[in-house]
């Protein structure tokens, strides 16, 4: 029995060993190795993408950049899909990820994240020569909405009743030209993103629909939980980039002359999703 107990025991010393070592702050380790890692997508435009002479860069690359030259610190990147990143922070193989936590979502409490670097909100694209029929987001009822299946997106669509017309990995003329021919309606994405790709091709009749905004966003880096110093020190940069234009600067490179960094007053209709299930 005794020797049991001492077995159990030491079986709890070693679980709180193992969740301290978890939790534990690495900051003085990133400094004395000089080395951020930080893994990002590498596909996603404008965020983190390779421009034509194939070099890593975008609005989220470019920050972590900035933030690593004023922690005096290099950066290592490493590209992985969205579900690899928070498995990644979490192992420690990386010390922050390119990934937006929502403050209200199931991972908020198991990752730490910075202060927003981006803030954007739900639009849709329609056609120009009819609006496809849709003056609100109740119009969606029996419209054809186009986009991926997982989306945030699109579940707001298929709440709203549209008919859902999936695509796999197609580029954006395919998805415009589609709602200007009639074989879909309607687009919900990113409100940035959105006005991007109408603008880079404009000879397609659609446009996005001005009045009609919906679930504010807001776009944070994520870190692992207990690296509280690493957090402020983000943070702090963070704050600076704000204060002396750097942010801003950066928003209109990559988002083409757009301020994604500052948050619009807009009173944004708000629609939870989490009920939503696309099979």
């Amino acid at each position: 029995m005794k020797k049991f107990l001492s077995l159990l025991a030491l079986f709890v010393a070693l679980f709180f060993l193992a969740a301290c070592l978890r939790s534990s702050d690495n900051w003085d380790t990133i400094k004395d190795k000089g080395t951020l890692t930080v893994a990002t997508s590498g596909t996603l435009y404008p965020q983190s993408y390779h421009d034509d002479d194939n070099k890593l860069t975008g609005y989220d690359v470019e920050i972590i950049k900035e933030i690593a030259k004023r922690l005096d610190l290099k950066v290592k990147f490493t590209e992985m899909g969205v579900d690899g990143m928070l498995s990644a922070l979490d192992s420690g193989q990386v010390d922050v990820a390119g990934y937006s936590i929502e403050k209200d979502s199931k991972n908020a409490e198991k990752f730490l994240y910075t202060d927003a670097h981006k803030y954007s909100f739900g639009s849709m694209i329609v056609r120009q020569s009819d609006d496809s029929g849709i003056k609100s987001l109740d119009d969606l009822k029996g419209k054809k909405a186009a986009g991926a299946s997982t989306t945030s997106y699109m579940k707001v669509a298929k709440k709203f009743g549209a008919e859902l017309v999936i695509y796999d990995n197609v580029t954006n003329d395919v998805y415009l030209q589609d709602v200007a021919n009639g074989r879909t309606d309607v687009i919900l994405n990113d409100y940035y993103l959105q006005t991007m790709a109408t603008k880079a091709l404009p000879d397609i009749p659609v446009k996005v629909l001005e009045g009609v905004y919906y679930n504010p966003s807001q776009a944070n880096f994520a870190i692992k939980l207990g690296n509280k110093k690493l957090q402020e020190k983000m943070n702090q940069a963070l704050k600076d980039m704000r204060k002396d234009g750097t942010l801003t600067k950066l928003s209109k490179k990559f988002f083409a002359g757009q301020d994604v960094s500052k948050e619009k007053d807009y009173d944004f209709q708000k629609i939870d999703v989490s009920d939503v299930v696309i099979e």
